[in-house]
């Protein structure tokens, strides 16, 4: 099988997902009253700018990947494209979300979902990058899966 992605772009993905992941919870925070829901998801929102920042470190220390493009921007114009269709999908978008779930519950139900299909992306994704680029999906990976078991964790106590 060729070698489709790089670890940069699937890098691109991860920072895109974690930014849409950030608003969801920063809505989510300011929308529920309690203010211990309050504080979670304020917390889960700097995970999710922690995330965001790790991926943009590990992005910065790989090579950079420019494939050719029609016009400057073209390609990862396309992979944020690709990363809001298919892990924050026009029905799933943070914001729009946050505007529909009315609970607590409903919301770290949610978020456990984004989160596991995020790890299974990056599962797949890993497949389609060169050996010596997979470790860098294996930390992505890693991150995913912590931020998965507090929500999960979370979720057994509401």
């Amino acid at each position: 099988m060729a070698n489709i992605f790089g670890a940069s772009e699937i890098l691109e993905f991860a920072i895109r997902i974690e930014e849409n992941g950030e608003t969801f919870y920063r809505e989510m925070s300011k929308k529920l009253k309690q203010k211990e829901f309050k504080d979670l998801f304020g917390y889960l929102t700097d995970e999710e700018i922690k995330h965001r920042k790790t991926f943009e470190e590990m992005l910065s220390k790989i090579e950079s990947y420019q494939p050719s493009e029609s016009y400057p921007g073209e390609y990862f114009a396309y992979l944020r494209a690709y990363a809001d269709e298919h892990i924050f999908t026009k029905e799933k978008k943070g914001s729009l979300m946050a505007k529909k779930i009315k609970t607590a519950k409903e919301a770290i139900d949610f978020a456990i979902g984004i989160e596991l299909d995020s790890i299974l992306y990056y599962l797949e994704a890993k497949n389609l990058v060169p050996l010596h680029e997979r470790e860098v999906i294996n930390k992505i990976v890693e991150e995913e899966r912590n931020h998965y078991l507090k929500l999960y964790n979370i979720k057994k106590g509401v």
